[in-house]
């Protein structure tokens, strides 16, 4: 099948050209850190595909005639309506992005020696259930472990370790089952609706609420159409609604599927729950009907969660990605298999094998590619997950190297990712020349947003 993207560019930006030296003083200012790069001196941005969406003629348009009004203005409740039709819960609560959905939920359901299960935790999502004092436990599933082979699903919770959690010593501390769709955390990978249904059977089994973190509802909801069997014809819609339906609610950042600058919502069920979040929520970021967001965000939001679930749309954003991935393998570096849609994870350690995880491989690779091409990209490996002794020595190294390669929705073109592409085979040429990395200061908490880095001995 033939794809292209649905969209014509009508209004461009520069992108900044800078010179190989302009690159190194940048990053070492930044601390070798990307970021702490400014923007300005960034070519090709994949750090995040939160936010940076291109947002369309229409989405503007809706912006433009928004309704300001503090309370019950109209681009509420179109915004609500939108979500209220697609996930079917009877409680819908703005939020200004996704973190702050976390942080009003988990603070609302979670308590101190709680734990939070999931397929995996990012790292915002694991900061907020630990800042109520709980424990986040992930459970990736089996199949994850084995970053090559094709299986459609690895981003799947462990159903057999779900079970054993629920019925074993520790079943009276959970207090929610998280299911990210798709595994950020686990490269991208998407969820099947079989896994789906019967964890949220496992848990409601036993009294636990399930809950989605749906930033990329939509782009799991295509992976499901292509990948699942009895799935093939179904829309991407209705594949997202049985998704929302199959739980007891969701977070979602609608940064990422909602294709806007700013947004996100809490959807809800349980109207005891509801009305507990909506106090947070009136306390802490804003009266209900706008939670944090400008009257141009609800209506920006509303209209994007249309275009997202467009099948052309999500046809050519799967296509740009595993057209990458394919240019990456021939390229000679290692991608986690099969390629999601997002964002592809390229496999540092197995490129970099002559830096071991003390010298941090994935943030080495990032580096190069910023160096070599401008591109901005970020590590998830053992400077995101390892574990450090007091003098941010590595103790515990993470199970994979990777670098997260992220793909803003329609911003770059072919042409964009074909140098991507080109940099990342120059380097694969002469590996061993990239450099290690070591830790020069580094914060407790979310380290890798603020760390510094230095180039190793």
């Amino acid at each position: 099948m033939r794809t292209f993207p649905p969209y014509r560019a009508q209004v461009v930006a520069e992108i900044p050209i800078t010179t190989r030296e302009q690159r190194e003083r940048a990053l070492a200012e930044a601390g070798y850190n990307a970021f702490n790069l400014p923007a300005d001196q960034v070519t090709i941005d994949l750090l995040t595909d939160s936010g940076t969406g291109a947002v369309s003629t229409r989405q503007e348009a809706a912006a433009a005639a928004a309704d300001r009004s503090y309370a019950g203005s109209a681009s509420f409740f179109r915004f609500r309506e939108i979500l209220a039709e697609l996930t079917h819960y009877p409680h819908i609560l703005p939020v200004h992005q996704g973190r702050a959905a976390e942080r009003v939920l988990f603070s609302t359901v979670l308590a101190p020696g709680k734990i939070s299960v999931s397929n995996t935790h990012f790292d915002t999502t694991r900061a907020n259930v630990e800042l109520t004092g709980a424990e986040a436990r992930d459970l990736p599933c089996a199949e994850f472990a084995d970053l090559d082979s094709l299986e459609p699903f690895k981003g799947n919770i462990d159903l057999p370790s779900l079970e054993a959690l629920l019925t074993g010593p520790e079943a009276g501390r959970v207090g929610q089952v998280l299911i990210t769709i798709t595994n950020n955390g686990g490269g991208g990978q998407p969820v099947s609706m079989a896994n789906l249904a019967a964890a949220a059977k496992l848990a409601r089994a036993h009294g636990v609420p399930v809950f989605l973190d749906a930033a990329r509802f939509a782009e799991n909801a295509w992976l499901v159409v292509q990948r699942e069997p009895g799935y093939a014809g179904k829309t991407p819609r209705e594949v997202a609604e049985e998704a929302f339906q199959l739980v007891d609610g969701c977070v979602a950042s609608l940064k990422k599927d909602g294709i806007s600058p700013m947004g996100a919502f809490i959807g809800l069920t349980d109207p005891e729950l509801a009305q507990r979040c909506e106090g947070n929520l009136i306390a802490t970021e804003g009266f209900r009907t706008y939670g944090g967001l400008g009257a141009h965000d609800l209506d920006r939001v509303a209209q994007g969660l249309r275009e997202v679930l467009d099948p052309n749309y999500l046809a050519a954003r799967a296509g740009e990605a595993a057209r990458l991935a394919r240019l990456a393998n021939d390229a000679g570096v290692d991608i986690v298999q099969p390629a999601g849609i997002h964002a592809l994870y390229l496999n540092a350690g197995r490129l970099l094998p002559h830096l071991p995880a003390s010298r941090f491989p994935g943030h080495s690779l990032a580096c190069e590619l910023y160096l070599e091409g401008g591109i901005r990209c970020v590590e998830l490996g053992s400077l995101y997950l390892g574990t450090l002794d007091e003098n941010r020595e590595l103790v515990t190294p993470a199970p994979f190297e990777l670098v997260r390669v992220a793909l803003p929705r329609r911003v770059y073109s072919q042409g964009h990712y074909d140098y991507v592409a080109e940099v990342l085979a120059d380097i694969a040429k002469n590996p061993e020349r990239v450099p290690g990395y070591r830790i020069v200061d580094a914060p407790d908490f979310l380290r890798h947003f603020n760390l510094r880095m230095a180039p190793a001995a």
